[in-house]
């Protein structure tokens, strides 16, 4: 075990973020981190660095193990250049290199003991030097730093001059330069393109240290990771295996959570009736056994309910009319900055029905082609048609086409005036966003907040052509889900920009494929770009639908679980049968009462009380009715339960 998370809780004030969260991580193991938005996931990963202090619990590392962080922001200040920044990191290395060079200078002119000296102290160091894997330095830097999307003509900018992304990018690469026995991410893919997060993902996967991350990138756990950590309601619950198999297990679990906490609730019902009605009873003995009920019921573990499916956003996308068969036509469009052309010559042709992805590295001009489409900026050259009853929406990853300064109940009745108050604030909690949470400003929110509020706006459009710019970043795993059930059945027509590869393969109709050399098409998902890509021979199938089943197919098996004929009715008849006598005990019950409430009276009366042969006679009575209810109440109890079951 190379490190140890034990019973770790963080709390501000009356706040509760993490709850005795308890997990650990084996050495050489791959482990995610993942839960909604807000769940406390980047909080826990500062925890186990040290940043954050835990309001209790212990992080334990094991002795001489280094540990390496990389949060979802950099912010670095240096006047190096991206590929000395990156050297840096082996500055010990190259210093050995250094020392060799001048060992080599004094062995030209030494002689006898000092040249032996001098040679025992040269191997020693190139024996550590060759450890260090230093004679591989630079391709190793070169190597990185391609990997994660930076060209060789990019090796010379300042760092200063990079964008948020770059720097993030950078930061990483000094992160598996360094190569620390246990690598913390947070995020790692929100700013590599996919050719660079497949990359990260065989580097991780090969990595020989232990791996932390954070990621909401389904595609990239289910290839790297081999245990994930939930965290759920402040709690944490580990599963083995990699997103998928903790989805199906966690499905498992919480169908058996749901009906553990529903059988449950049914049973404290039939409890409090039963209370309620031996308490009607009026009776001593009746009373106690409600007494002892009551508290056998206030000693029961209550079983947690599962979090509600409802807790999630709901978003249903709706066209509000039928465009015309061609929707989107581009003719050798083309886009240039500062004399850096981006893309040039550019065609596309969208038919409606069609859920079109632009896939591409960074930098090749994906959202400047859907800022051309969205007549956000203009282009250097080319067409651009829109076909009949076409009807934009546009999600913009960088939320620019909100108002920092509106309310987010203002961004949405601004948008729409004729609709009502009471509609808004239904439309917002479907984003969960509710009571005094429609006041907030657009500006102090979280990019995921941000994120649900452009998603509404982008649902109230009804607009019959989805332009998607990067729409699952700042969603959690579960939002993304639902987004791709949303766009996947949408009836009108998408076209978008993702790096979401799990997002693409359940919503893609068609890839295209922007490079260098233009724009490639390919009729289908992901992961038959992957193969179409990959496979120069692979041929498109002729088109022809599949059925799933044949006409020559058996037909459904009777399901075991069906009771027979036979059985049914004896089932049947029993059920009548519990009723029947439920019924004629409450009536004798009833009648018992009647009878004891009759004694009563007749012992106030002075002709009774004065005769003690009556006296008698009631009194024995009474005692016989009182043992016969005290039985008739317990087959009542009995007979309820079996009711109820």
């Amino acid at each position: 075990m190379i490190l140890d998370c034990h019973q770790v809780s963080l709390e501000y004030g009356t706040e509760v973020i993490l709850d005795e969260v308890s997990f650990h991580v084996e050495d050489h193991e791959k482990c995610a981190i993942v839960g909604i938005n807000g769940a406390g996931k980047s909080t826990l990963l500062k925890i186990i660095v040290g940043e954050t202090a835990p309001t209790s619990g212990e992080v334990t590392l094991s002795r001489g193990r280094t540990l390496g962080y990389l949060a979802q922001h950099q912010d670095i200040h240096t006047d190096q250049n991206i590929y000395d920044y990156m050297l840096d990191v082996k500055k010990d290395v190259l210093a050995m290199y250094d020392r060799l060079r001048l060992i080599e200078d004094k062995m030209k002119k030494a002689a006898g003991q000092q040249l032996q000296d001098l040679l025992a102290s040269y191997d020693r160091l190139n024996h550590e030097f060759e450890q260090k894997n230093g004679y591989a330095v630079q391709s190793e830097v070169t190597g990185i730093l391609k990997g994660l999307g930076f060209t060789e003509d990019e090796f010379s900018k300042k760092v200063a001059s990079l964008s948020g992304g770059q720097k993030t990018r950078l930061s990483l690469g000094r992160l598996l330069l360094t190569k620390p026995d246990i690598i913390l991410l947070d995020e790692p893919t929100n700013h590599l393109d996919l050719r660079s997060i497949a990359w990260l993902e065989t580097f991780l996967m090969n990595y020989p240290g232990a791996v932390i991350v954070v990621a909401h990138d389904r595609y990239f756990l289910d290839k790297v990771v081999t245990k994930v950590v939930e965290i759920e309601n402040h709690h944490a619950r580990t599963y083995s295996g990699n997103y998928s198999a903790y989805a199906v297990k966690k499905a498992q679990l919480r169908d058996a959570q749901l009906k553990a906490w529903m059988n449950q609730q049914r049973d404290i019902r039939h409890q409090e009736a039963v209370i309620e009605k031996l308490r009607s009873f009026n009776r001593e003995k009746s009373i106690k056994r409600a007494e002892s009920r009551e508290k056998m019921l206030e000693k029961t573990r209550l079983v947690d309910k599962p979090l509600e499916l409802n807790a999630y956003m709901k978003l249903t996308l709706t066209p509000d009319m039928v465009s015309g068969n061609d929707v989107l036509y581009v003719e050798d469009l083309a886009k240039s900055f500062g004399g850096h052309t981006l893309f040039a010559g550019i065609h596309i042709d969208i038919k409606r029905g069609e859920r079109v992805a632009l896939i591409g590295d960074n930098g090749t001009g994906k959202t400047t082609i859907l800022k051309i489409i969205n007549g956000l900026i203009p282009p250097d050259s080319g067409m651009l048609r829109l076909g009949t009853n076409v009807h934009i929406g546009y999600y913009d990853q960088e939320q620019q086409v909100l108002d920092m300064d509106k309310t987010i109940i203002e961004e949405i009745s601004d948008t729409w005036p004729d609709m009502t108050r009471s509609r808004i604030r239904n439309v917002l909690a479907s984003f969960l966003f509710t009571n005094d949470d429609v006041f907030k400003y657009i500006r102090d929110l979280s990019g995921g907040e941000r994120a649900r509020v452009s998603l509404a706006k982008l649902m109230l459009s009804d607009a019959n052509l989805l332009i998607l710019d990067e729409p699952t970043n700042h969603l959690d795993m579960i939002s993304r889900e639902i987004l791709g059930n949303a766009v996947a059945s949408y009836g009108g027509t998408v076209f978008y920009v993702s790096h979401d590869r799990y997002f693409i393969n359940q919503t893609a109709t068609r890839i295209l494929s922007l490079t260098d050399q233009g724009l490639a098409s390919y009729d289908g998902n992901y992961d038959y770009y992957l193969e179409k890509k990959d496979n120069p021979s692979f041929t498109q199938s002729s088109g022809q639908a599949v059925s799933s089943r044949g006409d020559g197919s058996a037909p459904a098996s009777v399901s075991e679980g069906k009771l027979d004929y036979q059985k049914q009715k004896q089932e049947q008849a029993k059920k009548r049968k519990q009723e029947a006598d439920l019924k004629k005990t409450m009536e004798r019950i009833d009648q018992i009462d009647q009878r004891l409430a009759e004694i009563n009276d007749l012992f106030t009366q002075e002709e009774v009380f004065s005769d003690p042969h009556r006296l008698m006679e009631l009194n024995q009575e009474k005692q016989a009715l009182e043992e016969e209810e005290e039985q008739l109440m317990e087959k009542w109890e009995e007979l309820e339960s079996q009711t109820e079951s």
